[in-house]
């Protein structure tokens, strides 16, 4: 009879569980660094090779037994935080433990993560584990367990460990965003330390991470209590760190535009030996080109939704940092670029602003980011020291604007002053975002920009601002026009007074101040930018009636009734007002009656002349001779160059919004594995 290959092992003394020896399997498949009396390269620096490899089947158990909470705590109690902290899974186990749906986040996740009796020690000992490691690139062990010959070794990995840590405080913070967990990042103060990693970058485009947490945190619940990241944004002054992070941003702001471009090349193709022979009708003796059918880029874009990637959430802390801090507005526009050939990196701002407004219409996340960068315009525009400099030829530049779709304003490859470039963006915006269900806030926005330009054009006097201002006329006419045709159809909106304010607000401020800023006549003879406004006007004249009829008739419910009041221009001497109806009804009043003083002048040359018809150079020489007859009632125009200054909490909605979008995209960084 064969032996039974089967041995018998020896009865253990004490039974272990099976979780418990899944534990202990689990743990030590991981090669911590820096346990005591050992060093060893972190986690993150070794190949995927070193790693013991878990099976599927091991992964199937280890989720259907039941947890054993004890066994689990007293292997992890012999672990420092530090320990913890630099386990590659860390990041991707917060991220799949906060990305659930639970009933009451805030103490569900706490009693996930630690214990609803532990919570204050372990994560103050997390914070102030992830503050050492982004300061330092060393654990809080380093000191003890390493001497100073193998510290200067490892001291050239900090750059990537640094950067796993800001990873980790992502992930917590971006999960954790609608929980009390992330208050414990702002009792341990992470600014300085993001402020050293970000000075002591050697690649700036790698400002990322850091800003995109700087930018998380600014904004945790900002309008529920005074966020000390905002005190440390205004009192910041380092140059040299600021400098970094402007190179940084206009970096990030150049990739993500390129992402665009890559969808759709929008650049005109230049004269070529092919190009030159069709247009002069020699089209056969061109070179023959291959016959493989290339597609159509129209159709491309339009089957993207959204190609923005996350790093468009990196929009967020930049207008943080520009609402606090005046010093890092200045830099921003006046920091050159670092090459001759390349763009400075508020040209690259506003050339990503441009792309993601062209396309606003898109998506939410696409108007949201679009609207916060209106936002970041509005306060530049505002400041009575960073405007002028937007109009000063000393900082002139060339911006790449999209030209993605039709109509596009006129190439002007040859540098410019930075507002020509902001008036393109607001120009293309209101142009290519017109739809039924209009976006208002995206359009009060764009208008208010308007408005805060031309109003300083006004103020400051003396200065003729070259700018093809016949298409703006055009746009701001046709926005007028699609508000009165769709007046019906619009929705009573809390912002859409605002936008019918500010759209008249800078048609009257045309009308009343244009000539002190806008082109003379030409010397062949062209039409003035001012003379062009009113023949505009006297075109669309029954749409001024037409839009006053559709918002300030009584029976209108878009806008509040409002009182009609006599024409406020004049032939004669202005006079002071009589009526106390509303700015926007003597606005709108003011226009209409701007438009009949120039059809009369008309009426009365066509009867001079006894004919129907008149040439447009006649019609020229007869808007001319209006103008100088016109008289601009004052009282009509009180406050027409006056608007509001930006105040974050007269737009919390919005700026939540933008915010819940940012956090959407840093949890996307995080599943990414960073970018």
């Amino acid at each position: 009879m064969e032996p039974s290959p089967l041995t018998q092992q020896d009865r253990p003394s004490v039974f272990q569980p099976k979780i418990d020896s899944l534990y202990e399997q689990l743990l030590s498949s991981v090669k911590l660094p820096l346990r005591p009396n050992k060093i060893s390269f972190l986690i993150e620096m070794q190949d995927e090779e070193d790693q013991i490899p878990l099976s599927d089947g091991f992964w199937q158990e280890f989720f259907l037994l039941r947890p054993d909470k004890s066994s689990l705590q007293r292997r992890l109690d012999s672990f420092s935080a530090d320990d913890l902290l630099h386990i590659q899974t860390l990041t991707v186990f917060l991220d799949i433990v906060l990305a659930k749906r639970y009933t009451n986040p805030s103490s569900e996740i706490i009693t996930v993560l630690a214990g609803l009796d532990e919570v204050d020690d372990v994560f103050l000992d997390f914070a102030n584990a992830v503050e050492v490691v982004i300061r330092t690139g060393r654990s809080g062990m380093f000191e003890e367990h390493v001497t100073s010959k193998a510290a200067g070794c490892i001291d050239s990995f900090a750059g990537p460990i640094r950067r796993k840590a800001v990873e980790v405080a992502i992930a917590l913070t971006a999960g954790a965003y609608q929980t009390s967990l992330v208050s414990y990042f702002t009792h341990r103060d992470l600014f300085p330390c993001l402020m050293k990693y970000i000075h002591d970058l050697d690649t700036p485009v790698h400002i990322f991470e850091p800003f995109l947490l700087l930018g998380l945190l600014a904004n945790y619940n900002k309008f529920e209590f005074r966020n000390p990241y905002r005190s440390r944004l205004e009192d910041f002054v380092d140059g040299a760190t600021i400098q970094q992070i402007i190179r940084g941003f206009g970096a990030r702001c150049s990739q993500s535009r390129d992402k665009y471009v890559a969808i759709q090349e929008d650049i005109q193709e230049g004269w070529t030996l092919s190009s030159t022979l069709k247009y002069i009708g020699l089209g056969v003796l061109a070179p023959s080109r291959s016959s493989t059918p290339t597609p159509n880029p129209p159709s491309r874009i339009e089957d993207t939704k959204d190609p923005f990637d996350t790093s468009a959430a990196i929009l967020l802390p930049a207008y943080d940092f520009i609402n606090a801090n005046k010093l890092y507005c200045l830099n921003l526009i006046t920091h050159p670029a670092d090459t001759p050939k390349s763009e400075t990196p508020f040209s690259a701002f506003l050339s990503l602003t441009s792309y993601i407004l062209h396309h606003a219409h898109r998506s939410s996340r696409a108007s949201l980011y679009g609207l916060i960068n209106l936002t970041t315009l509005r306060i530049l525009t505002e400041d009575p020291t960073l405007c002028p400099k937007l109009f000063s030829p000393a900082l002139s530049t060339s911006v790449r604007l999209c030209r993605q779709r039709a109509p596009s304003l006129p190439s002007t490859p040859s540098p410019r002053p930075l507002a020509a470039a902001i008036l393109d963006i607001v120009t293309d915006t209101l142009t290519h975002n017109l739809r039924r269900r209009l976006d208002i806030p995206l359009y009060t926005a764009s208008t208010g920009i308007l408005h805060r330009l031309l109003a300083h054009l006004a103020a400051t006097g003396g200065t003729r601002f070259p700018y093809h201002w016949p298409l703006l006329w055009q746009t701001l006419l046709s926005l007028l026009r699609f508000l009165a045709t769709y007046s019906g159809s619009l929705a009573p909106d809390p912002d859409l007074p605002a936008l019918v304010d500010a759209l008249l607000a800078t048609l009257c401020l045309t009308v009343a101040a244009g000539g002190v800023f806008l082109p003379d006549n030409d010397a062949d003879d062209k039409e003035a930018a001012h003379d062009d406004l009113f023949y505009k006007l006297v075109e669309s004249a029954h749409v001024l009636r037409k839009f006053k009829t559709g918002f300030f008739s009584p029976s209108s419910s878009l806008l509040p009734p409002r009182a009609a009041v006599p024409p406020t221009i004049t032939t004669t001497p202005s006079y002071p007002p009589t009526n106390d109806s509303s700015s926007a009804t003597r606005r709108i009043d003011t226009l209409i009656a701007t438009t009949a003083h120039f059809e009369r002048l008309l009426d009365e040359e066509r009867k001079g002349k006894q004919q129907q018809q008149l040439s447009p150079k006649e019609v020229a020489r007869v808007i001319r001779k209006g103008v100088e007859s016109l008289r601009v009632d004052e009282g009509s125009m009180e406050g027409v160059e006056r608007w509001g200054r930006w105040r974050e909490v007269e737009e919390k909605g919005m700026l939540k919004k933008v915010g819940r979008k940012a956090v959407e995209d840093a949890r996307r960084v995080v599943r990414k594995g960073g970018l």
